[in-house]
């Protein structure tokens, strides 16, 4: 699970997807209104394993999102791709998607960074330390 918060500045985003491109659509769907938004990176790194992006997200604090990444085939350079590997398929024009990677976001403002936990309380109930446990004995 991805987390991120609601800041309007670019937050960096980690990840391993099942192949390493710089350009994708990506797509977020808020599971509690079912909005779908989406985005357009092209500024995607490999750093060692990973695939590294940044963006500015539009979401709201304590909901989860369902993230896809994914390319086109339609684009030339996959049927290029194709014409490298067999000079039969140098036509093929899909229309579908190829889904490079599959994930949870959660959005919250909590600093959960250095091993912090989420509290899902927080701010709600104070400790009441007035009572001092003492009785009478008669």
């Amino acid at each position: 699970m991805i987390i991120l918060n609601t800041s309007a500045v670019a937050q960096e985003v980690k990840i391993i997807p099942r192949e390493y491109i710089a350009d994708f659509s990506l797509s977020l769907r808020d599971d509690s209104t079912n909005v779908l938004q989406t985005y357009e990176i092209t500024n995607a790194l490999t750093v060692g394993n990973y695939l590294v992006f940044s963006n500015i997200f539009n979401l709201v604090a304590n909901h989860f999102y369902d993230i896809t990444l994914q390319t086109a085939y339609s684009f030339w350079n996959t049927n290029f791709k194709l014409w490298q590997n067999e000079t039969t398929l140098w036509n093929v024009d899909d229309a579908d998607d190829m889904i490079i990677y599959k994930d949870r976001i959660f959005c919250t403002d909590q600093d959960v960074t250095d091993n912090k936990m989420y509290d899902i309380n927080k701010d709600q109930y104070n400790n009441y330390n007035g009572y001092d446990n003492t009785y009478i004995v008669r």
